[in-house]
């Protein structure tokens, strides 16, 4: 009988751990997939604001695919990285897979920014960067498509936006150039 105490504290020792270990680490120790194949890993945009964006091509908020391509567009130059996330987490609103998400955001949105292949971003499967984001914001996880995190140039969660908030939502701008002033 000991023994099952012992190894009933030690798991539930190890669960209650988790969301601290999941709380360590910066954004840019995460990578996803790439939908062709390889690692699209956020390293790549060290030193640089981040905007992670879930989308989805079939989604009532697609139409932010334009506003999330004019912001890249805008402060691309001064550092920001825009990368798409397409996800099949709400009402499966991303049907299409691989190569053929990034064909159609392009060719019905202008989309150039990064596209990953399709990943979960909803707990409890969610992909590590996404349960390391929601143990940096508990309250401000994805509730649908097009939730947006802004991570800081040092690697950090700098901000959240609900899907609601529009890519050129003078919140999201002005924490971006917030971003990008700190050199």
């Amino acid at each position: 009988m000991p023994l099952l105490r012992r190894e009933a504290l030690v798991l539930i020792g190890a669960a209650l751990a988790l969301p601290a270990r999941a709380a360590e680490g910066r954004a840019t120790d995460f990578a996803f997939d790439k939908p062709e194949g390889g690692p699209l890993p956020l390293s790549a945009f060290q030193g640089r604001p981040i905007l992670v964006v879930n989308t989805a091509t079939a989604c009532g908020f697609a139409g932010q695919l334009s506003g999330l391509q004019a912001l890249w567009t805008r402060f691309q130059d001064r550092g920001l990285a825009v990368v798409g996330v397409p996800s099949p987490d709400f009402g499966n609103q991303e049907p299409l897979d691989g190569p053929a998400i990034a064909e159609a955001a392009r060719k019905n949105h202008g989309v150039t920014f990064p596209l990953t292949a399709k990943t979960r971003v909803k707990m409890p499967n969610a992909h590590p960067f996404y349960a390391w984001a929601a143990a940096q914001r508990p309250g401000e996880t994805p509730r649908w498509n097009f939730h947006k995190y802004l991570v800081a140039r040092n690697g950090a969660l700098a901000g959240a936006f609900a899907t609601q908030v529009e890519p050129n939502d003078p919140r999201v701008i002005s924490a971006i150039a917030a971003e990008l002033d700190k050199a």
